[in-house]
């Protein structure tokens, strides 16, 4: 089953197409990757599936039902979760406090309950924390569950932010180059926690530019030049894909 289709999607800027007459389907469970270089619309993709853009052309639809022009907070309430490319990690805040954020459409927000620290309200504060540091665990973070999120080393903070995306209990997960900036040891993990996410049931969209990682956990990879699809298949047909050899893997690829 398909848990997220694309149709001819575009998306201009002043007349410059950014993506153009896209399509493809993201199968249930799957590892989904993204490749292209910079600018090749990967990103861009992204804000249109996540409704941070309003596509010019085409439609998109998750687990079935249309999300053009739905509001981002309403498709994370319908279960699509994602990261960016940049850090956006609350510094004034705990770790433990930066993924409860994520769980904020799954806890009791009501003000005067908050507010008056009701026996409810306290009981489901701290079941929502051991959730969340259950979490950190399961991303590797462990030692890090009592910490300053400002203390924390890049590569952690990268973790963080998948496990704060996973405390909004996503169907869909869509990663924007977790692996930035990393060394080897630190790719490996971030290699390690996409496999687990996978196997907990969660579809997950990647896109990197680690082509050892990419080629290594994904179930089908989408290629995009200037926009549009290069090449689509399982790793060992865009591996072996001519074009995508010449734009974007090289030869020792």
């Amino acid at each position: 089953m398909s848990m997220l289709e694309v149709e001819g999607l575009s998306k201009e800027f002043g007349g410059v197409h950014a993506i153009e007459d896209l399509s493809f389907r993201v199968e249930e469970g799957h590892i989904h990757s993204i490749i292209g270089p910079n600018g090749a619309g990967k990103t861009t993709l992204f804000n249109l599936i996540t409704g941070i853009y309003t596509p010019s052309a085409g439609q998109v639809r998750f687990d079935g039902r249309p999300i053009g022009g739905v509001a981002p907070s309403r498709l994370a309430a319908w279960g699509l979760s994602r990261t960016f490319q940049n850090l956006q990690v609350f510094f004034n805040m705990s770790a433990i406090e930066n993924v409860m954020v994520g769980a904020h459409l799954h806890v009791d927000r009501r003000f005067w309950p908050s507010l008056l620290r009701l026996p409810g309200s306290v009981r489901r504060d701290r079941a929502c924390r051991r959730q969340c540091a259950d979490l950190m665990e399961f991303v590797g973070l462990g030692p890090y569950v009592r910490a300053e999120a400002s203390s924390m080393p890049y590569g952690a903070l990268k973790r963080l932010e998948i496990a704060r995306a996973l405390a909004a209990q996503p169907k869909l997960l869509l990663l924007d180059e977790p692996a930035a900036g990393l060394n080897a040891t630190e790719s490996r993990e971030i290699d390690q926690v996409i496999k687990k996410v996978a196997a907990q049931g969660i579809t997950v969209i990647l896109v990197e530019h680690d082509m050892k990682m990419v080629m290594g956990i994904s179930d089908h990879i989408l290629a995009l030049d200037y926009g549009r699809k290069l090449a689509e298949g399982n790793p060992a047909q865009v591996r072996a894909n001519p074009e995508v050899v010449a734009a974007y893997l090289g030869a020792q690829c």
